[in-house]
């Protein structure tokens, strides 16, 4: 198998999806279905197609019915470990405590388990781990950035060329990250285990030394955020 595919994955499963009440009240939100497939399952399916063989997720709320509808993995020809949060640990401490699971050499796929994108480019991201090697001032973060939706519209991050920036950088584009990104184990190294930590405080630090880049992506993209976008997914693709 090419080296390029063995690089871990992460799934980001920990959220208690408030805003998806009363749906789940009784099932975690990664595991709402669009197409009778749930929104885990397509991601799986992805990554299983594009070469990618371990992958890590982390639950809390309603956890073991994650564990029980996806199991060790076999049904999508991966290897499934799961990463469970007695309390929210948010997104950097939760990959900081999955770490030793995913166990990378260097870089390490990390995916929103509550985003929907059917399309999405996986083997076109993992191409650009091996160009990160190859560079001087590596990488620590490299993202997917979306046009801002409705829901966000004053968007998250600037993006010029290829580099990502908090603040504008002349005719740079302000968009929305998609909550997939590639990360440098490096990234996470000075946070405490099982503390709470936010990922963004982390990326900006990061692209204050210009070591997070990142690339628009015009493909179907869709936070699934509320009820109604959940129904109106499930519409559009019946």
């Amino acid at each position: 198998m090419n080296q390029r595919n063995l690089i871990p994955c992460f799934l980001l499963a920990a959220g208690r999806g408030e805003r998806m009440r009363p749906l789940t009240d009784e099932l975690p939100k990664p595991l709402l279905t669009i197409k009778n497939k749930s929104l885990l399952a397509w991601h799986l399916e992805a990554l299983s197609a594009a070469g990618i063989e371990n992958v890590v997720i982390n639950h809390a709320w309603l956890g073991h019915k994650i564990e029980k509808a996806l199991g060790n993995g076999s049904q999508f020809e991966l290897n499934i470990t799961y990463s469970p949060e007695t309390s929210a640990l948010e997104t950097a401490g939760g990959i900081r405590k999955a770490l030793p699971l995913l166990n990378p050499s260097d870089y390490f796929l990390v995916m929103n388990g509550d985003v929907f994108s059917p399309s999405l480019p996986i083997p076109e991201l993992l191409e650009q781990v091996i160009r990160f090697r190859n560079m001087p001032n590596k990488p620590l973060a490299h993202l997917l950035m979306v046009p801002n939706p409705v829901q966000h519209p004053e968007g998250d991050f600037y993006l010029k060329g290829s580099q990502v920036a908090a603040e504008p950088l002349g005719e740079a584009e302000k968009l929305t990250f998609s909550g997939i990104g590639l990360y440098h184990r490096d990234l996470f190294k000075d946070i405490e285990l099982d503390v709470p930590t936010k990922l963004a405080p982390l990326l900006r630090e990061a692209m204050t030394e210009n070591r997070v880049s990142g690339e628009k992506y015009t493909g179907p993209w869709h936070d699934v955020g509320t009820p109604q976008r959940l129904q109106e997914l499930n519409a559009a693709n019946e």
